[in-house]
């Protein structure tokens, strides 16, 4: 199970400094908006990497953030809504997935 947490810890990173949100916030229960996007890019790099939601749910709760698998699923859905309206979204992403 650990064998991808230091990919998850570098997006986390990545993810945290995109959206200039610290990794506690990013972590947090907060439903600031910039925070709840970056928590949904969040999820979606990790699902295409590619981790199971369990692994991502685990990642989570161990950075104190717990959270279940739907909304692992809505974050990702968000996303990809968000790159379908807007191209230039992709491109932020893939800015970060060169890990």
């Amino acid at each position: 199970m650990l064998m991808k947490e230091p990919i998850f810890k570098e997006y986390a990173t990545k993810v945290a400094d995109l959206y200039s949100v610290s990794e506690d916030e990013l972590f947090s229960k907060s439903k600031r908006r910039a925070i709840v996007d970056a928590r949904h890019l969040l999820y979606y790099l990790c699902k295409n990497r590619p981790m199971k939601l369990k692994y991502i749910q685990d990642y989570m709760g161990n950075n104190g953030y717990n959270v279940g698998h739907s909304s692992i699923i809505h974050g990702i859905e968000q996303v990809t809504m968000k790159i379908e309206e807007d191209s230039d979204y992709q491109k932020v992403i893939d800015s970060i997935n060169v890990l």
